[in-house]
C-alpha cells in the first residue's frame, strides 16, 4: 500500500577519507523519517563476502548497458582505466520514496548532479574532512594504499571540493566527533523541507 506520503531523496558526496561509510552505517541506524541506502549496481565482480542485493545489484556488462539504453538508470558512470560501469536504478530510488521511505544515494560529485536534475528537491548533503591536508592525513593513516593511489585520490578529492557549494548542505567530519557528524545529518534530513532546491 503507497504511503500518502513521498519519502526524501537524500544525495551524500564526499571525497574519498571523508569518513562517509562510517558515518552512513550509524545514520541508516538513527535517521528519521525512515531512511534506507540504494544499492548501486555495477559491472565489476564481487568481491569475497559481498552479496548480490545487498552490497551491489551486480549485472554483466550487456544486461547493464540494455537496462542503460531502456531508461532504467537515474545515473550511469563508467570507471576510467578498468570499464567497470556503475549505476543507480530508477526502481531503487522510485519505489521506495512511493512507499514514503526515504532514500539514501551515496554518490559522486557527477552523479549527484545528474540526478539533482531529476530531482530539485533533494536533500543534497557534502561530507567534507576540512582541509585537504586532513585529508591527506586520513588516506595516509590507512596505510592501505600506494603512493600513487593516494596521489590519484587527492587530485580527485580537489576536484570534489571544489564543487561542495553545489550541495544545499556541507558539513565538516570531525576526526573523533563521528557520533555528532550523524546527528547534524540525521537533524538536516528531518529538517529540510525540500524548498531552495539547487
Amino acid at each position: 500500500m503507497a504511503s500518502s506520503r513521498t519519502g526524501k531523496l537524500v544525495i551524500l558526496s564526499g571525497p574519498s577519507g571523508s569518513g562517509k561509510t562510517t558515518v552512513v552505517r550509524k545514520l541508516l541506524g538513527v535517521a528519521e523519517p525512515r531512511l534506507e541506502l540504494s544499492v548501486s549496481a555495477t559491472t565489476r565482480p564481487p568481491r569475497a563476502g559481498e552479496v548480490d542485493g545487498k552490497d551491489y545489484h551486480f549485472l554483466t556488462t550487456e544486461e547493464f548497458l540494455r537496462r542503460k539504453a531502456a531508461g532504467e538508470f537515474l545515473e550511469t558512470f563508467e570507471v576510467f582505466g578498468n570499464g567497470y560501469w556503475y549505476g543507480t536504478l530508477r526502481s531503487e530510488v522510485e519505489r521506495r520514496l512511493a512507499d514514503g521511505i526515504s532514500v539514501l544515494l551515496e554518490i559522486d560529485v557527477d552523479g549527484a548532479m545528474e540526478i539533482v536534475k531529476q530531482y530539485p528537491s533533494a536533500v543534497t548533503i557534502f561530507l567534507s574532512p576540512g582541509t585537504e591536508e586532513e585529508l591527506e592525513r586520513r588516506l595516509r593513516g590507512r596505510k592501505t594504499e600506494s603512493e600513487e593511489t593516494i596521489q590519484r585520490r587527492l587530485a580527485t578529492a580537489k576536484r570534489e571540493m571544489a564543487a561542495m557549494n553545489k550541495y544545499k548542505y556541507q558539513i565538516v567530519n570531525d576526526a573523533g566527533a563521528v557520533n555528532e557528524t550523524v546527528q547534524r545529518l540525521a537533524d538536516v534530513i528531518q529538517n529540510d523541507s525540500g524548498d531552495d532546491a539547487l
